[in-house]
């Protein structure tokens, strides 16, 4: 009788602890959705020589590869207003 009240115990106890893990583990895996950067947020970050312009070579990232498409009209900088008209990167493929 002892015994398979501590197999029902070990059991229970075993079946809790999976299910806390799994669901906890669920939530931690999923990235939470970050708004894209403000154009005042690009040049407090990236703007290194501080002339409130977003050059190429201040540039990292999408920004940067995407350099020739967002900057319209070919002055070498990128204004606010190219930026806010600027194609959004693909998104990353999900793996299933």
């Amino acid at each position: 009788m002892k015994n398979s009240k501590l197999k029902t115990v070990l059991l229970v106890f075993g079946m809790a602890l999976f299910m806390s893990n799994y669901s906890f583990g669920q939530s931690q895996d999923r990235q939470e959705r970050k708004e894209p950067p403000t154009y005042a947020q690009l040049l407090k970050e990236m703007d290194t020589n501080e002339d409130g312009k977003l050059a190429k070579d201040e540039l990292k990232g999408p920004l940067k590869d995407d350099f020739a498409k967002i900057d319209t009209d070919e002055d070498g900088f990128i204004s606010e207003e190219e930026f806010k008209n600027a194609p959004k990167p693909e998104r990353k493929k999900r793996n299933k």
